[in-house]
């Protein structure tokens, strides 16, 4: 109450501002005990001595060896084909996991959804350098692998996205399309695929610049791509090397990024 008697307004009741500040103290308490466990094993005379030892490092990568570019414009195509056959086969494989993952078009919710939903979910799980490195492992290392890899981690964000897009069309142009008296097939035609055009260009060129960044690194593993050059500059301690392929994947992603924005901003 207020001196002239009035009450006085509070966004919160005392109890309510009790609790808010019982869980900020058990949020702290958390991130305390959570970096106790996950620093409890750091060498931390490292930490301290970073800054020498990252100073050295750049010391030694600069200037790149500008001479070494002949030697990544293979690769750097490998890498641009790895994504792109990649995002091609992911795309042969989640338009039609979409269709059945989406309750408007599948063919039944009980059964196959579920199965289309988890293969979605499984392939959105598992990052693209492990299925690479599973790959490798299968068919040897090579481009093969690299293709795969990125075909099968596509496949999930392709689909996601797609199953959604269909979900969300007009239901009243499908209706005026099966007043006609049109079939399944033509109600598709007609019907839905006219509306999730747009939405499935954007998606498969945003998924390919996707794909351009993570076809980079696959070489790590042996998936081939620029990526192997990169590691065996780094395992003979190349660094010259090392930066020039830094700067190689820095002007593609900026390269692909700019394309796929033109490209989205022509078709959607």
């Amino acid at each position: 109450m207020s001196g002239a008697g009035q009450p006085l307004w509070r966004r919160r009741s005392r109890a309510a501002e009790l609790l808010r500040w019982l869980g900020w103290l058990l949020l702290v308490l958390l991130f305390v005990v959570c970096w106790t466990l996950m620093t409890q094993e750091q060498i931390w005379e490292f930490v301290w001595d970073a800054p020498t030892q990252a100073a050295d490092l750049f010391s030694r990568m600069v200037p790149p060896r500008w001479s070494y570019m002949d030697s990544l414009w293979l690769p750097l195509w490998d890498t641009l084909n790895i994504a792109t056959l990649g995002t091609l086969l992911a795309l042969l494989i989640a338009v039609p996991v979409a269709f059945l993952a989406a309750r408007n078009t599948t063919p039944s919710l009980l059964l196959v959804r579920p199965v289309a939903l988890f293969i979605i979910v499984a392939s959105r799980s598992v990052n693209a350098l492990i299925w690479a490195l599973l790959l490798v492992t299968i068919l040897g290392p090579g481009l093969l692998a690299g293709v795969i890899a990125i075909a099968l981690r596509s496949v999930g964000f392709i689909g996601k996205l797609l199953y959604e897009a269909i979900e969300e069309i007009d239901t009243r142009q499908v209706e005026a399309v099966r007043a006609t008296g049109a079939g399944p097939a033509q109600v598709l035609d007609y019907g839905i695929v006219p509306q999730i055009l747009p939405a499935f260009a954007g998606i498969a060129v945003f998924r390919w610049d996707i794909n351009i960044r993570e076809s980079t690194v696959l070489g790590l593993v042996g998936a081939g791509g620029i990526g192997l050059q990169l590691k065996a500059s780094v395992d003979v301690l190349a660094w010259p090397q090392v930066t020039l392929i830094f700067i190689v994947i820095l002007a593609t992603v900026i390269a692909s990024e700019w394309l796929s924005a033109r490209v989205r901003r022509a078709l959607i």
